[in-house]
């Protein structure tokens, strides 16, 4: 390549000395801007990084589940039926008692639609400082027609361990639902859920601090032993020294160094921007239901031969008039169905022939060169991994 390039500029017409003389310091600069997309290019191209944080979670930092049960107030009839939903009766009456109405009264007499008793779902983000808000949907649980127009009143929310962490009310915006007169009806998202934006003031915060963390565990989203051990090289060289191991396919074990103890936000945030390639297990995955199909980039199969066909018989009806001659006497006009059958032997099908280590593109040409539509594809696949050629995980949902 290099011993190449004085012949060329020796090839074209002879320019002055200066202009000669700055050729000659050049070329060694472009060689070596050469050298390095040669060196560099492949490499990015077949090497798709991404960052630490994209691909682990820091044990601890965590989302924590909120559930609450609470009545929706202020519904134009659309609430629930008091004898289909005793539960909505008695939480009423139990609202009533605590606000000083006399719950010994008699209330079996109560017939308003205007109330729901509904579930409160929220979640706790990680770190949330008592007095932040939260979002919070509120669902249904009895007969309610819709929520539109309702006010959640107080509800606590708890945690799994039965502490409450939450306090939710607010108005409920949710779907909508339209019926006319004549039975024709218009109905928008869900109007038996709904969602309060910034419903729920966080009461109680949860007992973490990363400073009293001195090891960090670092929990793989796709658990992989290769991208692991790659997670543990890449903190190692970054920090130059041995504190990360990958325990497992699913788990990095990183000791904070004693120096960066006292800044362990700092810490983290330097090692999640590490540059990390992900490895993947080559796999298949199928929706029967709908037809969807998803493969993976390293999906290989053995040589195999595919041929695909079906018999087809199709009967089609079709009604026609039969009318009697002009000057007939007695005849009469009749419909009469006029039958057509026809039969598809697949025979303009044709066999494709796969050979040794065919990857996903030239196993999708294929099966595309056959016409063969997602529902036989899939039924192929199936087959090709039956037949013990496909060399991937086949994951059906």
């Amino acid at each position: 390549m290099f011993a190449k390039l004085p012949l060329f500029i020796s090839s074209l017409p002879r320019p002055s000395a200066v202009r000669f003389a700055r050729a000659r310091r050049l070329s060694p600069l472009i060689a070596a801007a050469g050298m390095a997309l040669l060196i560099f290019l492949p490499f990015h191209a077949a090497q798709a990084s991404s960052r630490l944080k994209d691909v682990v979670n820091f044990e601890g930092v965590r989302d924590n589940m909120l559930v609450g049960y609470g009545l929706v107030v202020g519904l134009n009839g659309t609430g629930d039926s008091l004898t289909n939903a005793p539960f909505t009766e008695r939480s009423l009456i139990g609202m009533l008692a605590r606000l000083g109405i006399n719950s010994s009264s008699d209330f079996t007499t109560i017939k308003t639609k205007n109330i729901a008793a509904v579930m409160v779902t929220a979640t706790l983000p990680p770190f949330s400082s008592q007095g932040s808000r939260i979002d919070v949907v509120v669902s249904t649980m009895g007969d309610a027609k819709s929520l539109q127009g309702g006010t959640l009143l107080v509800t606590p929310l708890q945690g799994a361990d039965g502490e409450v962490y939450a306090v939710a009310q607010g108005s409920v915006a949710s779907g909508f639902s339209a019926t006319g007169q004549s039975g024709s009806s218009v109905t928008k998202g869900v109007p038996t859920a709904g969602r309060i934006a910034s419903g729920a003031i966080v009461e109680r915060e949860i007992d973490f601090k990363l400073s009293d963390l001195g090891t960090l565990r670092l929990s793989l989203r796709n658990p992989d032993f290769t991208t692991a051990k790659r997670i543990a090289d890449a903190v190692n060289m970054h920090l130059k020294s041995p504190v990360a191991t990958a325990t497992d396919s699913a788990t990095v074990s990183l000791n904070v160094p004693m120096n960066r103890r006292g800044d362990i936000v700092g810490f983290m945030t330097d090692i999640e921007q590490l540059p990390v390639v992900p490895d993947e297990v080559a796999r298949v995955i199928i929706d029967e239901q709908s037809g969807v199909i998803v493969m993976g980039e390293d999906v290989h199969i053995n040589t195999v031969a595919i041929a695909q066909g079906n018999l087809t018989i199709k009967i089609s009806e079709t009604p026609q008039v039969s009318q009697p001659s002009p000057l007939s006497q007695g005849g009469t006009t009749e419909v009469v169905q006029r039958s057509e059958l026809s039969v598809d032997e697949g025979k303009g099908s044709k066999m494709a022939l796969l050979k040794t280590g065919v990857s996903l593109q030239d196993l999708v040409q294929s099966l595309n060169a056959l016409g063969i539509g997602p529902r036989d594809m899939i039924q192929i696949l199936q087959s090709i991994k039956a037949a013990g050629a496909l060399q991937a995980d086949l994951e059906i949902l």
